[in-house]
């Protein structure tokens, strides 16, 4: 449970490690050039990686239904305004392929460039890296602002004291 910005900081720290190995994994299919080889990567390397961060941050379905109904309301709210398309959701091999056709651009340069001789593998290795770190990395941050501001709420709910009606004073004259 994530109890303290620390907490969560850690937590942010630990994932951006396993996108930097994930990116390397990317990377190294990226350069077999056989077609189709580095998109099938990506895509088992993304439906492995996305629901590990969204457990780190308290984030998968699961979690989430295990809530109250407030917390869990406030926390889908707060996946609603970042706009996250994968934090709280169950991760299919149809919702990762719309996010990589989103990058569509990155993607198709990937593919062309791994059939130049020499030069295309490495360029092709770069890109894949480059995608799939900026994919993660953004993914890590909409996480880290929605659990923030779960954290947030959850502190200013235990802040919130209900002061007493002051008692009327007892050498006052009564009506």
């Amino acid at each position: 449970m994530i109890e303290s910005r620390e907490d969560l900081d850690a937590i942010k720290q630990a994932c951006h490690s396993m996108v930097t190995r994930s990116s390397g994994l990317s990377a190294g299919a990226a350069i077999i050039p056989i077609p189709g080889v580095d998109i099938g990567s990506d895509v088992a390397i993304l439906m492995r990686l996305i629901p590990k961060i969204n457990e780190k941050f308290g984030l998968s379905p699961e979690q989430i239904d295990s809530l109250d109904t407030d917390s869990k309301l406030f926390v889908m709210t707060a996946i609603s305004n970042t706009g996250s398309k994968l934090a709280g959701k169950y991760i299919t091999q149809k919702l990762i392929v719309s996010v990589l056709k989103k990058m569509g651009v990155k993607v198709a340069a990937k593919g062309v460039t791994k059939f130049i001789p020499l030069i295309g593998s490495a360029v092709a290795g770069s890109i894949s890296f480059t995608a799939m770190k900026v994919m993660g990395n953004r993914h890590i941050e909409d996480c880290y602002q929605i659990a923030l501001a779960a954290l947030e709420e959850e502190r200013l709910a235990h802040e919130i004291v209900i002061e007493p009606e002051p008692e009327p004073a007892k050498n006052s004259p009564q009506p």
